[in-house]
């Protein structure tokens, strides 16, 4: 997936690139883990499994119950093939990012469902990760380009939304702004609010599933 990120988000992105001071002790983790620990592997997953869930799965699979399920698979994946995994200078965060991918590129395919990505997109995100793991850097800057790749998508949803509704999503669900705050902005009742905004995301749901080609009819 490619997407046009805004001079903000590339400065946040840019921010993080910095190396990690960690990275050592994450090392000798994962020379542990490769023994045989148990231990050190829990501690690396529990590190990095919120982040995981957040800004991989739950994006691209679009529920909370969905992002779980792949999590505890991408888990039990990673215990059943750590030993394939090769210490490089980024850690292993990129290793574990392309496994809870082709989780969730599994379960997109088994169920269609409405998400932030189509199957092949993430198809194409999970050759250019396993060319090179080191690409797209280490875990912050992995997590930030992640969020940062699901919000374009988002936006690109929401130019083709009734303006107003675009303008609720954006203030309560992206801002997480208060009702009450939304619903002033708005100039109308926190009940009417709250009709608005499931009209508005029932129009988004819709929009991120319409076939590319109907975008591309609809952008002329």
């Amino acid at each position: 997936m490619r997407s046009v990120l805004r001079p903000g988000i590339v400065a946040a992105v840019t921010a993080v690139a910095a190396a990690r001071p960690d990275l050592e002790a994450e090392r000798l983790l994962c020379e542990r883990a490769a023994q045989g620990d148990r231990l050190a592997l829990g501690q690396l997953l529990r590190k990095y499994g919120p982040a995981l869930y957040r800004a991989v799965l739950l994006p691209r699979l679009g529920s909370d119950a969905a992002a779980q399920d792949a999590l505890a698979e991408t888990y039990a994946r990673v215990i059943e093939r750590f030993y394939q995994f090769q210490w490089q200078s980024c850690g292993i965060y990129p290793w574990l990012r392309v496994i809870a991918l082709r989780i969730a590129l599994d379960m997109l395919r088994a169920r269609r469902r409405e998400a932030l990505f189509e199957p092949e997109d993430l198809q194409r995100e999970i050759d250019a990760a396993e060319t090179d793991l080191t690409a797209r850097g280490e875990a912050e800057l992995c997590e930030k380009r992640d969020l940062a790749d699901a919000r374009a998508r988002v936006e690109d949803a929401l130019g083709r939304l009734n303006p107003r509704y675009a303008e609720a999503i954006r203030l309560r669900v992206l801002d997480e702004r208060p009702r009450d705050e939304v619903a002033l902005a708005l100039g109308v009742s926190v009940a009417t609010f709250d009709v608005v905004l499931h009209r508005a995301m029932t129009a988004l749901k819709k929009a991120l599933a319409a076939p590319r080609a109907e975008r591309k009819e609809g952008a002329r």
